[in-house]
């Protein structure tokens, strides 16, 4: 039982750490990054369907994403996707492919998405935190109903931070990463 309680705790606090990297993903940097795209639904036939199912996404360019779509006859509707997406992406339709251009980054804008890595990254280890006291409680609620031991419970307490320590560590990481990417000129 109690390896159960830490390995769903593990798990779940791989996939926080796996949505900080999905969210991580949709910051821009100076440079073009096709993730960025990965939300935009475009209607095709009546049903919406995600970009990169009906079209290829590139970066020939370190500040161009060219989006080049099966079918030339939806070349609007994607460019609508694309606006209405709200990703502050201004997409270029040239009648074969439709090319959005990344301009280079303010040192002040930078600096405010640097904020707002912080930001998300502090949300993921409270995240992480949050299933940290579940998985203490589940132990703690095992010690009351006379499963383990106080000394056991104690253990278990001790190696939960433990864990616990190394995802926070783990967010740390991947927010530097994100933060000299950004800061990168």
């Amino acid at each position: 039982m109690l390896q159960n309680i830490y390995d769903l705790g593990e798990e779940r606090m791989g996939k926080a750490i796996q949505a900080l990297k999905n969210e991580l993903s949709l910051i821009r940097t100076g440079r073009a990054n096709p993730a960025i795209l990965n939300g935009v639904q475009v209607t095709y036939y009546g049903v919406l369907t995600p970009l990169n199912q009906i079209a290829s996404v590139t970066v020939p360019e370190a500040q161009t994403i060219m989006i080049k779509p099966y079918d030339k006859t939806i070349l609007k509707d994607v460019e609508k996707a694309i606006h209405l997406a709200d990703l502050n992406l201004v997409p270029i339709n040239d009648g074969n492919v439709i090319r959005i251009n990344f301009p280079p980054l303010t040192e002040e804008r930078r600096r405010e998405l640097v904020k707002e890595v912080k930001g998300i990254a502090e949300n993921s280890k409270v995240a992480i935190r949050n299933i940290r006291r579940d998985m203490i409680d589940q132990v703690k609620k095992m010690e009351k109903n006379g499963e383990i031991s106080e000394d056991q419970l104690k253990r278990e307490c001790d190696k939960i931070q433990k864990l616990t320590d190394k995802f926070i560590e783990n967010v740390d990481q991947v927010a530097k990463e994100k933060e000299a990417l950004i800061m990168e000129i």
